[in-house]
């Protein structure tokens, strides 16, 4: 008599649940957080906290110089802020400052880097010689650029006297004159880094796209259209974005240049707030100014963030 041994059931390996997209989900590291840390805690120490202590510092009336101790006053910065008629005009300032640095920076660096995208002779020396203007400090562009505009000896008005066009002008002392000249400086500090960022987008486009395309008869505008301005929208749009930030926020160039003179003409959001701080004392004031200049920039980042989800969903 044999007795029969039962075999032993073979069993499937459990499979992984999966989302309604058909990505597999991958189990949590949490020990990454760890590797994470050392570049999160500058962050949080030198960035997050600061900028949470400068949104409390708004609904307080610090101020310099004063020995009670600061007092708790709810909104009433911003509500004097809506009547302030000087600090809306430096914020439209601000804001046709940020556009008329910003769009002509990106059309400039456009065609600079279709330019150096060509496979011309002494390009690499050239795309050298295009970002010397990014390695300089705001300080050392602006008083650089003071010089250029001086009204006696600036090589501007040198050059305008030795063309007949005139004895030349005070360009920074102007009214008329003042903010289009320092957004001349403006786009020319900014135009390396949006120069480097579309070149980068040039170069990942697939050349054969180009190849393709004029094998088919396609003039230089239709294979811009159709091939290169597709794959490049997308750092177009970043670096845009991040151009306006910038520039929105831009202190240290239009400080030396005018200081925000004449009359105010230059006088940006930015070094509006620092008068305010750091000229009257008004530490709770300023605060109140910069919580608002956080809010357009949180504005400006949303509508990107949205436009970009909005295109992955139609993907």
């Amino acid at each position: 008599m044999t007795l029969a041994t039962a075999k032993p059931k073979r069993t499937r390996p459990a499979k992984r649940r999966t989302p309604a997209d058909g990505r597999e989900r991958r189990p949590i590291d949490h020990g990454a957080w760890f590797l994470v840390l050392p570049a999160l805690i500058p962050i949080l120490v030198l960035s997050v906290g600061p900028l949470l202590y400068g949104i409390a510092l708004a609904f307080t009336d610090a101020q310099s110089g004063r020995t009670e101790p600061t007092r708790w006053i709810g909104t009433l910065n911003f509500q004097d802020l809506l009547h302030d008629t000087l600090f809306w005009e430096s914020f439209r300032i601000g804001l046709l400052w940020a556009f008329g640095v910003t769009v002509p920076q990106f059309l400039l660096a456009l065609g600079l880097a279709l330019l150096l995208n060509q496979p011309l002779r002494l390009r690499w020396p050239a795309r050298a010689l295009a970002i010397i203007p990014w390695a300089m400090p705001e300080v050392v562009v602006g008083i650089m650029w003071r010089l250029v505009y001086n009204p006696d000896a600036g090589i501007l008005n040198e050059t305008l006297r030795d063309l007949g066009l005139g004895d030349g002008r005070d360009w920074l002392s102007g009214l008329a004159t003042a903010l289009p000249a320092v957004m001349v400086v403006g786009v020319w500090a900014g135009l390396p880094q949006t120069t480097v960022a579309l070149l980068a987008g040039l170069q990942n486009t697939p050349r054969e796209l180009h190849e393709a395309a004029a094998m088919d008869g396609a003039g230089a505008w239709r294979r811009f259209r159709t091939v290169t301005w597709p794959a490049l929208r997308p750092v177009a749009l970043a670096i845009t974005a991040l151009n306006f930030i910038w520039n929105f926020n831009s202190f240290a160039l239009v400080y030396v240049l005018t200081n925000g003179g004449p009359g105010g003409r230059t006088r940006l959001p930015m070094l509006f707030a620092y008068e305010e701080a750091f000229r009257y004392g008004q530490f709770g004031y300023a605060a109140a100014m910069g919580c608002v200049m956080v809010a357009v920039i949180s504005i400006v980042l949303a509508f990107r963030l949205a436009g970009r989800l909005r295109r992955g969903g139609e993907a």
